[in-house]
Formats: structure tokens, C-alpha cells, sequence
């Protein structure tokens, strides 16, 4: 069983504990989300969903309007950041103290979200390849920033995906991007393996049991596995049945060293965090 040491993020300049798992809420202000039960656009729908994530109990909240699933339509810089506009100042307004994410890969939404909103962290899919100046403003911002794996784009990733060595190109690949955030003098990395971005089943599988060995880079580690195909694919179900895979699998994540969970069904995950840390105590 995990008995990860303290790691600590600086978020809005206050140190966050993550040996305790943290969880998650996931906002999507699109009309395209896979989830369709995720997907928020009217104001009251957005309101509501900010006071349910954090009456569920969530640590964050993670504010997406750029879908990211297989296939999915390009969003121009100008309408995503539209999007994120009118989410933030929604979101803020019924929770100004609340500690946010903006899942983007572009390095301009990332600074206005942080600028003119005050968002504490950037949640990149693309581990800064899908825009040069990412690591770069990251670092200035000097926000704790979440590096993901993915193989492709979003368009492309589950096209015939394929690796050679899957652990290893997924490790090697941290470390090129590692280097060169901490080159650039970035302190609060987060790795995201990537599930579901340019893995088939197996694929994911074969990360979800190694995920104990993430542990070599010694930085906090952030699971998305929230009624992903990995799930409902191996079920013969649906995304809207998805529910009990998730809870299972964030619960093997978490015994296997999951710092934070990224979650559609927050009250699920603060239960399953609240029992894995009962029987760490038993350790």
C-alpha cells in the first residue's frame, strides 16, 4: 500500500498537502464534453455545478472550454477564452475563495485565466507541445503547473496508437519535459499519465498497473480516469454507467499513489479518498 511522503504545491500562495489525495471537480463550459451530463453552458447550470462540486466536498476545480475528446471540433484561442470568461466570472462570483485549474494548452488563455481571474493552476494535456510559449509563461506566472502525456492531438490521438515500450516512452518523455520546465526555473510540477489520450485499453491498463513506479520522479501524480472508454469499453456500457469503474479504479489509484483525483462525481471520490486513507492508518 502507498505511504507517499508530504508534497506540497504552492497554490495562490499557500502551501497545499498532497500526501492527503485531494479531489478534483471537473467544469466543463462546452457544448461537446464526452460526459454529456458534464457539459455546462447557462449560467445557473454553471452556478449550480460550482456549488455542487464544492458541497461534494472537492479540494479544486478544474475549468475546461475545450473539449478534449477523441475527434473532437478546434476551438479558436478567441472562443475558448469567451468561454472561460464567462465560467470564471460565474464560478468566482459564487465561490470567490475557491482554488481553480484551467485545463488549456495555450499559453495566452493560461495568462489571462491567471491574470485577470487570479486561477491558481494550468492543466496542460499537451505537456507544452501543442504551444511553444507554454513552459515559458507557466514558469513566469510561477503557477504549479499539470503536464500530461499524450500521444497526438486530440483529433488524432486514437488513431491506431502505438508504442514500443509503453512505460518507458511515457517515462522518457516526463523526463524531456521535467528538464526543460526546470531549466526554465518552474518549481510545482504535477504529472498526468494521460489516460485515455493515445492509449488503447490495453494501453491504459498496463499504465494503471504501473502506476506505483511514477513515484521515481518524486513529484505529485494526478489521475483522470472519470467515466473514460477504458471503463465503459471493458464493460459493455456507456459513459452515463460508468460510475461504479470510476470509483474502482480512482480507488486502485489511489492505493498505488494518487495525489489527486480528477473527477466528474466528486462525493464518490471523497468517500473512496476517506477510505484509503482509514486503512493507510492501519498500515
Amino acid at each position: 500500500m502507498n505511504t507517499s511522503k508530504a508534497k506540497y504545491i504552492n497554490v495562490n500562495g499557500r502551501l497545499m498537502d498532497l500526501s492527503k489525495p485531494r479531489v478534483m471537480g471537473i467544469l466543463n463550459v462546452t457544448p461537446d464534453s464526452f460526459y454529456a451530463e458534464s457539459r455546462m453552458q447557462g449560467e445557473e447550470q454553471i452556478a449550480c455545478r460550482v456549488r455542487q462540486i464544492l458541497n461534494e466536498g472537492a479540494d479544486l476545480i478544474d475549468i475546461g472550454a475545450y473539449s478534449s475528446r477523441p475527434g473532437a471540433a478546434d476551438v479558436s484561442p478567441h472562443e475558448e477564452m469567451e468561454r472561460l470568461r464567462i465560467g470564471l466570472k460565474i464560478l468566482f462570483r459564487e465561490a470567490p475563495e475557491a482554488i481553480v485549474s484551467v485545463d488549456t494548452f495555450r499559453a495566452d488563455v493560461a495568462k489571462m485565466c491567471v491574470e485577470e481571474f487570479g486561477v491558481a493552476l494550468v492543466n496542460d494535456i499537451s505537456a507544452g507541445q501543442m504551444d511553444a510559449n507554454m513552459f515559458a509563461t507557466v514558469t513566469r506566472l510561477g503557477v504549479p503547473y499539470i503536464m500530461m502525456h499524450m500521444q497526438g492531438t486530440p483529433q488524432n490521438m486514437q488513431k491506431q496508437p502505438h508504442y514500443d515500450d509503453l512505460l518507458k516512452e511515457v517515462f522518457f518523455y516526463f523526463s524531456q519535459r521535467i528538464a526543460c520546465l526546470r531549466d526554465l526555473g518552474a518549481k510545482d510540477i504535477i504529472l498526468d499519465p494521460g489516460f485515455g489520450f493515445g492509449k488503447t485499453l490495453e494501453h491504459n491498463y498496463e499504465l494503471m498497473a504501473h502506476l506505483e513506479e511514477f513515484a521515481l520522479f518524486d513529484l505529485p501524480l494526478l489521475v483522470g480516469i472519470s467515466r473514460k472508454s477504458m471503463i465503459y469499453r471493458l464493460l459493455g456500457t456507456t459513459p452515463q454507467e460508468a460510475l461504479n469503474g470510476t470509483t474502482v479504479l480512482n480507488t486502485v489509484s489511489l492505493l498505488r499513489g494518487a495525489n489527486i483525483l480528477r473527477v466528474h462525481d466528486v462525493r464518490q471520490a471523497v468517500e473512496a479518498v476517506r477510505m484509503v486513507e482509514q486503512l493507510k492508518k492501519c498500515d
